[in-house]
C-alpha cells in the first residue's frame, strides 16, 4: 500500500454532462472531507453549531466548513453516494454542487481507500476542485497511476493492466470485447496454465538432475520431448491468434488501387456509405490519397483511396503518385480494382505483379455492364482471357488472391466484398467465446520469445544434451511468459507499460 494519497481529473477535458475527479491512498477520506459539504442525512448535527444538512442554507454550508473538517462530523457509508458541494476551506467559498463517493480498500479499484467526486462537466470545475485537494494533501497522480497501484496492490496482473487501456482507446465493438476479455483474465489464465505446466517440468527436471540415485520415476528424453513439444504447441495455437487480434486491436490499414478511372473513388464511397471521394469520368481526378475509417462487423478498417498508379507529367498528379505507391507498401490488404468491361490492361498487370505474394482483394468492377475477356500485354498484344474468362485469369496471376465481382455504381456485390474483408482478418474462423485472442504486441514477442525457446529445448532433447542445458531453455520460456502476467517483468518494463496510460486512470 502507498503512503501517498494521489488525486487526478479522470475524465477528458472538455464539456461534458458530468466530470469525475479521484483521490487514492490512505488520507482519501481525510482530504474529502475537508473540501466535501454533505447536504441532507450524510451531515450529522453537532453540538457546535447544531447545523441540520437537509435544511442547511448555502451560507449555512459555507459556515460549516469547520465541522465539516472534523473526523466526527461527517461519516459517510462506504460506496453511498453523497449530495453536497465542494468548498474551499479557506475562505467558505462554494465551487460547485457535486455528488461524492468513498470506497474504502482493499475493496475499491486501486486496493485503496478511493474518494471520488462528480461534478459539473466543467474544465475550470475540474482544475479547481483538484487544486483544493492537492492543497489539502493529495499530491498530483501520475499518468496511469491509478491502475498501477491496482497491479501493485494485487488487485490485476499486467495483462490485465494493459486492457484497461485497450479498453479506453478501443475503436471498434470486436476490439473493445478483446479488451474486456483480457480485463477478465482470459489470457491471463491461458498463460498461468501454460506456466503451471512448465513449472512442473522444470521441477521434475531439478528432481532427476539432483537426485538421479533416488527411487523416482526416470525422465527419459522422448518423454521430456513429448512434454516440451505439446506445452509448444499450445502456445503456437495461442499465436496463430495474435494476427487477428493485432487487427482487431490496432485496426486494418486497406489501400484501393487500380489504373486511373477503373471506379476506386466509387469503391470508396460505397463502402462509407457517403460521398467521400469525388467522382468523374475524368482518369486522374483524384490526386492525392484519401484515408477515411469505419467500423465493418466490428473490426476497424482504414481505407486509402488512392490516385490511379501510372506516369504521369502532371506535376501534382505525379506527387499524388508517390503517395499512392507509399500507401499501396503500407497496406495490410490490397483492394486492386480492376474495370470488368475493359478487361485487363497492361497497367492492370503491372499493378498485380506489384501485388504478388501480398495479401489482396481483386474486385472486377463494373460488373453492372457486359463484361470483355481481353488482355493487353505491355508490348500492345492482345488475346482472349486464360479459359474465355477475367476471373480465370486473375486466379492465374494471382493465385492466392480473393476474388470478387462487384458494381460500385448498384451496390450489387458489396456483401460479398464486406465477407471478403472480414474472412481475411478471421482467416475464416469462427470465434467462440471462450477462445483467447492475443492483441498486444508486448505479449505476442514474449510469446515468440518462449515458443523460441521451448524449440531450442526440443532440439537439444532429440539430441540427447545434459539436462541442464535444456533446463536453461525451459526457464527462459517460463520466465518469458511471466512478463506477461507481470510475474517475471522488471521494473523498467513496468513503467514503460503504465507510461502509455492517461491520467486518471
Amino acid at each position: 500500500m502507498s503512503e501517498t494519497t494521489i488525486a487526478a481529473i479522470s475524465t477528458a477535458y472538455g464539456e461534458a454532462g458530468i466530470g469525475i475527479v479521484r483521490m487514492s491512498g490512505p488520507d482519501a477520506l481525510g482530504v474529502l472531507r475537508k473540501v466535501f459539504v454533505p447536504n441532507g442525512s450524510g451531515l450529522k448535527q453537532t453540538g457546535e453549531n447544531g447545523l441540520d444538512g437537509a435544511n442547511a442554507t448555502v451560507d449555512q454550508l459555507q459556515n460549516s466548513v469547520d465541522s465539516a473538517e472534523d473526523a466526527g462530523t461527517w461519516v459517510p457509508q462506504p460506496r453511498h453516494m453523497y449530495y453536497g458541494r465542494i468548498v474551499d476551506p479557506k475562505d467558505g467559498s462554494v465551487v460547485d454542487e457535486c455528488l461524492a463517493v468513498y470506497m474504502p480498500g482493499p475493496q475499491s479499484y486501486t486496493g485503496e481507500d478511493v474518494a471520488e467526486v462528480q461534478c459539473h462537466g466543467s474544465v475550470i470545475s475540474y482544475k479547481k476542485i483538484l487544486a483544493l485537494m492537492l492543497e489539502n494533501g493529495a499530491q498530483p497522480a501520475e499518468p496511469g497511476e491509478f491502475t498501477k497501484r491496482a497491479f501493485l496492490n494485487g488487485r490485476m496482473d499486467l495483462a490485465q493492466a494493459e486492457a484497461v487501456i485497450d479498453l479506453i482507446k478501443a475503436r471498434s465493438a470486436r476490439s473493445f470485447d478483446c479488451a474486456v476479455g483480457q480485463l477478465e483474465g482470459m489470457l491471463s489464465q491461458k498463460i498461468r496454465a501454460v506456466r503451471a505446466e512448465l513449472l512442473d517440468l522444470l521441477t521434475e527436471l531439478a528432481v532427476n538432475m539432483d537426485y538421479p540415485d533416488e527411487d523416482i520415476e526416470e525422465l527419459t528424453y522422448g518423454r521430456l520431448g513429448n512434454r516440451i513439444s505439446l506445452i509448444n504447441d499450445e502456445l503456437i495455437k495461442l499465436k496463430e491468434s495474435s494476427a487477428e487480434g493485432r487487427i482487431l486491436r490496432e485496426g486494418l490499414l486497406a489501400a484501393i488501387v487500380g489504373k486511373p478511372n477503373v471506379g476506386k473513388s466509387s469503391l470508396m464511397n460505397v463502402l462509407l456509405r457517403e460521398d467521400r471521394s469525388i467522382v468523374t469520368d475524368v482518369p486522374g481526378t483524384t490526386r492525392d490519397t484519401i484515408e477515411e475509417q469505419i467500423s465493418l462487423r466490428g473490426i476497424t478498417i482504414r481505407f486509402v483511396d488512392t490516385a490511379g498508379i501510372r506516369s504521369s507529367a502532371d506535376k501534382v498528379e505525379s506527387i499524388g503518385i508517390e503517395r499512392s505507391k507509399d500507401a499501396f507498401n503500407r497496406a495490410e490488404l490490397l483492394l486492386l480494382v480492376l474495370d470488368s468491361s475493359e478487361g485487363i490492361s497492361a497497367e492492370d498487370l503491372e499493378l498485380m505483379e506489384m501485388a504478388k505474394d501480398r495479401p489482396a482483394i481483386v474486385i472486377l468492377n463494373k460488373d453492372d455492364l457486359p463484361a470483355a475477356d481481353v488482355v493487353i500485354a505491355a508490348d500492345g498484344v492482345v488475346r482472349r482471357a486464360a479459359d474465355g474468362s477475367l476471373e480465370d485469369e486473375v486466379r492465374r496471376i494471382l493465385p492466392g488472391a480473393r476474388i470478387v465481382k462487384l458494381s460500385a455504381k448498384t451496390g450489387e456485390g458489396l456483401l460479398q466484398l464486406e465477407n471478403s474483408i472480414e474472412e481475411y482478418v478471421t482467416g475464416g474462423r469462427v470465434r467462440r467465446e471462450e477462445d483467447v485472442l492475443v492483441t498486444n504486441v508486448r505479449h505476442i514477442a514474449l510469446i515468440d520469445k518462449a515458443i523460441e525457446e521451448l524449440s531450442w529445448a526440443g532440439r537439444m532433447t532429440g539430441a540427447a544434451e545434459a539436462r541442464d542445458f535444456i533446463e536453461v531453455n525451459v526457464r527462459a520460456a517460463f520466465d518469458a511468459l511471466g512478463e506477461i502476467t507481470g510475474e517475471t517483468a522488471s521494473g523498467e518494463v513496468i513503467e514503460e507499460v503504465f507510461r502509455r496510460f492517461c491520467l486518471g486512470k
